[in-house]
């Protein structure tokens, strides 16, 4: 034997080699396919690619053509013959432009050579995006097809990807050396060196083999390759599948093709030094459901690289599942109990968002039951979630290594000397690694990032005068980038327009539950649905709306506010106060309806816009707004996706984000699960149809019989909880 290495027999080396030689058959074809299948979304992509260059064209003057040859071009003439964009002359060509009186061979070659250089950085540069306003175009469909393929074969997609690579490098270069000792022959005449290098090669494949087993690698390869392999789906059904998950599709057309944020922008401006250490830290997806963006994973290797950081992207670039990530990655390297402080208006989401998103076990340690359930997390580990507010009545254990501690919404802890703040502390002693989480920008309250950094780097905040934001918001990021990451939506979401949905789970506050609880008793469906909004300020609902606005309003963001029930919009508007325009109803009239929209639109920043539903969500452009929230889910499919419209709509050129209010028991549930089974057959069908776009009442769900059934169903279980 030789350095360590073990002594195989021809026939294990056989063995080996013929389960190796299979497992890279299998790897190499997930590669092939996978290419395969980005290939025909390149290919779908290219004439989407050569339409919106084409319009870009439209927009560029002529004139410009003198920018490329060094103002040497005359086109007096080509202007005077008509020709004002880059793209007339484009599509002019060469003799085209020499029938022109005055243009000569050589400027009808020199202009229409310009053209083609403009033309050619324009169609490196532009932007494709998913129109689902152009459900009939053919291009656009073939291109959401293409796309439904990759997403279909679900987040562990790029995770086989990457290991068949890694796999097949490997195999391939060490199988060659390996048979030498396969062959009697070949074994006797290679000499010292050669079977040494061999049995390294062996050694190398029997690394990859136990991995592969343990992963049952093969397997999964060639259930990926079957997914892979799928013949196309109508696109019918992937536009469907694209309106349940746009982000995802979103995702991989950015990715395949490299429209990606340029560096600087997806690493938040973070000096090179740190960016460099940030983009080396590993990452481990193992226990994700779900795939990252480009810079979401940054994030999340910046929280871990970084040790104790504030993540502090602007809303809608996904914090949450940047945490969990980090989470993820420390649990796949054995760290077992994590905790995450949050508001209570944001904790059932903390839940769902650990359950949806990752294999990681959550815990609530909220409310009666806390002081078990603590117990439990400390015996069995996960991630604990509880509020802010109720750290301090958790008593740090001492027998639970604490892997990360996690703070949503951590301006909340701004102030050192309050009793939140003083419990952060205490459990952020226990652990090296502590993340919080905030959508404010720091930049412009540099007392509070200081607070919140002597949390974490306190050596750091020595650094931190309070004029270190007067030189711009990157300067500052540059300067405080050991502890500070932050990505604006515009920094690297560069498929803008964007709709994310985002539902917003609250529990019954006491006040919340007697209201439902009577508006059951009495069979009033109109009551049950507005009971969470019932008692101004002991809402829960009502809180999170505050916080959402209250973000908005720290990022310039406008809102618009939409209710099915006029007396929840007096309440929201009493809360919010007078800046908050509308309501928006339909006995207003129209010309004052549109003068509030004007009104709303010409307000410089922030302005919240208050609407019912049925008023706001029909014949109005409210493509100012980038926020808005629903109040309540609604009876009828359709009413939602109308309302989200004013908004998402040719000429916006934000990113849309749609907050849906739900509570987390009563007829919010019901009516969720009741629709949910009609959706998908409603979307496929029904609502595409030119019948449904002109009397959609015709193929929503009925109003009354949904209510009948849901009345009659709470009332059963709400007796029998009494019981």
């Amino acid at each position: 034997m030789y350095e360590g290495l073990p002594e195989r027999s021809r026939a294990e080396v056989k063995e080996i080699v013929r389960e190796a030689e299979k497992l890279l058959t299998a790897a190499r074809a997930v590669r092939e396919d996978h290419a395969r299948a980005c290939a025909q979304v390149r290919e779908a992509i290219e004439p989407l690619r050569q339409e919106a260059a084409r319009r870009e064209l439209e927009r560029i003057p002529a004139a410009r053509l003198k920018d490329v040859t060094e103002g040497r071009l005359r086109l007096g003439a080509l202007e005077q013959a008509g020709y004002r964009t880059v793209r007339q002359v484009l599509d002019a060509g060469p003799y085209g432009l020499q029938q022109v009186p005055g243009i000569g061979p050589q400027t009808a070659l020199q202009a229409h050579a310009a053209a083609e250089q403009i033309a050619r950085a324009v169609r490196e540069t532009v932007a494709v995006r998913i129109d689902i306003d152009r459900q009939d175009d053919p291009a656009m469909t073939a291109l959401v097809v293409a796309l439904h393929r990759l997403v279909t074969a679900g987040p562990r997609l790029p995770r086989a990807v990457r290991a068949a690579a890694s796999a097949e490098e490997t195999l391939a270069r060490s199988l060659p050396a390996a048979r030498t000792l396969a062959g009697r022959l070949r074994r006797l005449l290679a000499g010292r060196a050669r079977r040494e290098e061999a049995r390294r090669a062996l050694a190398a494949i029997e690394g990859v083999l136990a991995w592969a087993r343990g992963e049952d690698a093969a397997t999964w390869f060639a259930q990926t390759s079957v997914d892979l392999l799928r013949p196309p789906v109508p696109g019918i059904e992937a536009w469907t599948g694209y309106e349940h998950d746009a982000p995802a599709y979103h995702g991989l057309l950015v990715e395949i093709a490299g429209m990606e944020p340029d560096r600087a922008s997806s690493e938040g401006f973070l000096p090179d030094e740190i960016a460099e250490r940030v983009k080396a830290q590993p990452l481990d997806e193992t226990h994700l459901k779900v795939s990252l963006r480009g810079y979401q994973a940054f994030g999340a290797r910046f929280a871990l690289a970084q040790r104790r950081a504030i993540l502090g992207d602007e809303m809608g670039l996904g914090k949450t599942v940047q945490a969990i990530a980090a989470l993820a990655h420390l649990r796949a390297e054995g760290r077992t109990h994590f905790m995450v402080a949050c508001p209570a208006s944001v904790l059932v989401n903390w839940l769902r968002e650990i359950e949806q998103r990752s294999t990681l076990r959550p815990v609530r340690v909220h409310g009666p039951d806390r002081a078990d359930a603590l117990e439990d997390w400390t015996a069995r580990g996960g991630v604990a979630v509880t509020t802010i507010d109720g750290l301090h009545a958790l008593p740090v254990p001492e027998r639970a290594p604490l892997g990360m501690l996690v703070v949503d919404e951590a301006h909340y802890v701004k102030n050192p000397q309050a009793r939140r703040s003083r419990a952060v502390a205490a459990w952020a002693r226990r652990t090296d690694r502590v993340l919080f989480l905030t959508g404010t920008p720091m930049e412009n309250r540099v007392g509070e990032f200081r607070a919140l950094v002597a949390h974490l780097q306190p050596d750091l905040v020595e650094r931190i005068d309070d004029s270190a934001g007067a030189a711009g918001p990157q300067a500052f990021r540059r300067a405080v980038g050991p502890a500070y990451l932050r990505r604006n939506q515009e920094d690297v979401l560069t498929e803008l327009p964007d709709l994310t949905w985002i539902d917003e789970w609250e529990d019954f506050t006491a006040q919340d539950r007697a209201a439902y609880r009577e508006a059951v008793a009495s069979g009033n469906f109109m009551a049950m649905r507005r009971a969470a909004f019932c008692h101004p300020g002991r809402s829960a609902k009502l809180e999170r709306l505050r916080e959402l606005v209250g973000e908005a309003a720290d990022n310039g963001a406008k809102v618009v506010v939409f209710s099915y029930f006029r007396e929840v919009l007096d309440i929201v508007q009493r809360a919010l106060g007078p800046d908050a325009l509308g309501p928006l109803t339909g006995s207003l009239p129209a010309a004052r309806r549109q003068r509030l929209v004007d009104d709303f639109a010409a307000r410089d920043g922030h302005a919240v816009l208050l609407s019912q539903i049925q008023a706001g969500g029909v014949g109005l452009n409210l493509q100012a707004a980038s926020v808005v929230i629903i109040c309540e889910p609604q009876v009828k499919p359709g009413t939602e996706q109308q309302a989200v419209a004013r908004a998402h709509r040719m000429g916006q050129v934000r990113k849309v984000q749609v907050h849906r209010l739900l509570s987390t028991e009563g007829v919010d549930v019901r009516m969720l699960e009741i629709l949910r089974r009609k959706s998908d057959l409603f979307d496929a069908y029904a609502r595409r149809s030119h019948v449904a776009e002109s009397t959609p009442e015709a193929v929503d769900v009925s109003e009354a019989s949904l209510a009948r059934r849901i009345v009659e169903d709470e009332q059963r279980r709400l007796a029998g909880d009494a019981a």
